[in-house]
């Protein structure tokens, strides 16, 4: 029986820009041997970021140990990180001039740390290439290996981003590996280590979610010291992957937008293209971006 999926509303059409920028930041990515979460994840907004000297780096290869029923990036067979990578992404984040550098990586349940000490040695790089930059990371769980973390937070990232993607209830068909209680203790012991550092999470809609189940989710965020939100809207990457229960409105983004920062939060960005990284630096320095509204 063929599965029935919604039909995409208009608000979801978006236009692809192009131009000499989107084909630099391409081919420099190329001749870098480097991977974009943009790419491997099938984001929607990579024409539009490349065009505006923007990527998000994805770290540690361009394959996963775990198998999100949400995520459209590959996994096994795995490779070893290759220990040049984090020269090779300062070296071109230093070329694309960025002034906010966003870095995550696949889930690497294979590695003692998680991946945790080369996410070390990806910032201890981009600070000493570009020392004007900021630096963002996204990072796993770690298996919420408290050491694992440690080593990122001690590397010194001016934002640490875990995803919280959805609500418990969700997580045994959307995140059947990972552990909404563990995410939540990576984002409160970032917290503890550090109470300057900001912390940042994000969800997507969507799936089959309620009102209510997003409001506690945002509490429980709060109570875990994040004051950085992103919410954006859920698409299926394949016919393989779960399907859309619902295409949340413009307007309805824009009033959780306004619960979210009444709750308590400093920084929100929502809206149907928001993704993690969506806009980052603009986030960071002012709390305003473009909601991805057409």
């Amino acid at each position: 029986m063929t599965e029935l999926r919604l039909a995409k509303p208009s608000w979801l059409r978006k236009k692809l820009p192009t131009g000499p920028e989107f084909e630099r930041i391409r081919s420099l990515l190329k001749e870098g041997n480097l991977h974009t979460v943009c790419q491997e994840a099938r984001c929607p907004n990579q024409w539009e970021c490349f065009s505006c000297r923007t990527a998000t780096f994805l770290i540690m290869g361009p394959r996963c140990t775990r198998n999100c029923r949400f995520c459209a990036v590959d996994h096994g067979p795995l490779e070893a990180p290759d220990p040049e990578e984090p020269a090779r992404v300062a070296e071109a984040a230093l070329k694309l001039g960025l002034l906010h550098v966003v870095v995550t990586s696949v889930t690497r349940d294979d590695l003692p740390d998680g991946g945790a000490a080369f996410f070390a040695r990806t910032i201890t790089r981009i600070r000493e290439r570009s020392p004007q930059s900021r630096v963002e990371v996204l990072i796993p769980d770690f298996q919420g290996d408290p050491e694992a973390l440690r080593k990122v937070i001690e590397a010194g990232p001016d934002v640490l981003n875990h995803n919280i993607e959805t609500v418990p209830r969700l997580y045994p068909s959307v995140r059947p590996e990972a552990d909404y209680r563990r995410s939540l203790a990576v984002l409160r012991l970032a917290k503890e280590c550090n109470p300057a550092r900001v912390t940042k999470s994000g969800l997507m809609l969507g799936l089959g979610e309620t009102a209510e189940e997003i409001r506690q989710t945002l509490r429980d965020l709060l109570d875990a010291g994040c004051s950085m939100l992103t919410l954006g809207q859920y698409l299926q990457p394949t016919p393989d992957h779960l399907a859309v229960e619902r295409y949340v409105p413009p307007e309805e983004f824009e009033a959780w937008r306004d619960h979210a920062l009444q709750s308590g939060f400093a920084r929100v960005a929502s809206g149907p293209f928001v993704r993690s990284s969506y806009h980052a630096e603009t986030l960071f320095r002012t709390g305003e971006i473009d909601s991805g509204k057409e």
